[in-house]
C-alpha cells in the first residue's frame, strides 16, 4: 500500500488552497502559510491523513463492505469512474439524488425497475409494445442507467462515504451524518470539516490532485479485497484439514468398539452348554 509522497502531492498541486477571504477557520490546523492571498495546505499533514484513510478503507474493503464514492464535479468524474470502477465499488458522478441514503428503499425500487426493463427486452415482451412505448421505456432506461447504473449492485446502505468537495456534496454528507455512516473526504481550505470523520486536507479542484489521492485509496482498498480473497481460499482448506483430523479418531473409535461386539456371542456360548446337560442324563 503506497501512500503519495510530499513531492508527488506538491507536483500535483495538492497544496493550493482557496483565497484567504474564502477560507473556513475550522481548516486552520491544516494550513501551512499564506502566499499571494492564497492559503497553502500543509502537505505533511495531508500525507499522514491519506495514510490514516487508506488503513481504514482497506479494513472496510477486507470485511466485504461497500464504500460509496461521491464526486459530481467535472474534474473528478474521470478519476472516479476509472479507479473506483476498477475495484467494483459504487459511485455517483451525476447529480446526487436527494434521499439516496435516507430514502434508500425508493432508490432500490428505481434500480429494480431498470432490471425489469432489461428482463422485458430479453423475454420478448418488448416486441409486443408499440414504437412509442418502446421509445419511452428506452429513454427511461437510459436515464436510470445514467443516474443509478453505478450503484446497481449496492443492495444495502454503504458502510462509508468518500466525498470530493464537501461543499458541493453537502446533501450527501448530511444524509450520511444523519444515518451514522462515516465520511471520508478531500477537504479544501474553504470547506467545513466538522461533519467529516476522515479528513484529507488537499486541493479538491485540481484533477491531478484528485486523481493522485483517489488512486492511493483505491489501491489500499484493492489490497483489502485481495486479502479477503486469499482468506476465503485458505478457510475451506483449514476447515477440511480440521474435519480430517477429527474424522480419523472417530473411525478408530468405531474399530475399537466393533471388536467387543463381535466377540460377544463367543462369550455367551459356554453359558448355554450346562442347560443341555440335564437333558442328556
Amino acid at each position: 500500500m503506497a501512500t503519495p509522497t510530499f513531492d508527488q502531492l506538491l507536483e500535483a498541486g495538492a497544496h493550493f488552497g482557496h483565497l484567504k477571504r474564502k477560507w473556513n477557520p475550522a481548516m486552520a490546523p491544516y494550513i501551512f502559510m499564506e502566499r499571494n492571498g492564497i492559503h497553502i495546505i500543509d502537505l505533511y499533514k495531508t500525507v499522514a491523513k491519506i495514510e490514516e484513510a487508506q488503513n481504514a478503507l482497506k479494513q472496510i474493503a477486507k470485511s466485504g463492505k461497500k464504500v460509496l464514492f461521491v464526486a459530481t464535479k467535472k474534474q473528478a468524474k474521470d478519476a472516479i469512474e476509472n479507479k473506483v470502477g476498477a475495484i467494483g465499488m459504487p459511485y455517483v458522478t451525476e447529480r446526487w439524488p436527494g434521499g439516496m441514503l435516507t430514502n434508500f428503499p425508493t432508490i432500490r425500487k428505481a434500480v429494480k425497475k431498470m432490471t425489469t426493463i432489461d428482463k422485458m427486452a430479453k423475454d420478448g415482451t418488448f416486441d409486443n409494445l408499440s414504437k412509442r412505448e418502446k421509445l419511452q421505456i428506452t429513454r427511461q432506461r437510459a436515464k436510470l442507467e445514467k443516474n443509478l447504473g453505478s450503484i446497481a449492485d449496492l443492495g444495502r446502505l454503504p458502510s462509508a462515504l468518500f466525498v470530493i468537495d464537501v461543499m458541493k456534496e453537502h446533501i450527501a454528507v448530511a444524509e450520511a451524518k444523519r444515518l451514522g455512516i462515516p465520511v471520508f473526504a478531500i477537504v479544501d481550505t474553504n470547506s467545513n470539516p466538522e461533519d467529516v470523520d476522515y479528513i484529507i486536507p488537499a486541493n479538491d479542484d485540481a484533477s491531478k490532485s484528485i486523481e493522485l489521492i483517489v488512486s492511493a485509496v483505491c489501491d489500499a482498498m484493492a489490497e483489502g479485497l485481495e486479502e479477503r480473497k486469499v482468506e476465503k481460499i485458505d478457510a475451506p482448506e483449514d476447515k477440511d484439514g480440521a474435519e480430517g483430523e477429527q474424522a480419523a479418531p472417530k473411525r478408530r473409535r468405531v474399530r475399537r468398539n466393533e471388536a467387543p461386539a463381535a466377540e460377544a456371542p463367543k462369550a455367551e456360548a459356554p453359558a448355554e452348554e450346562p442347560a443341555e446337560a440335564p437333558a442328556a442324563e
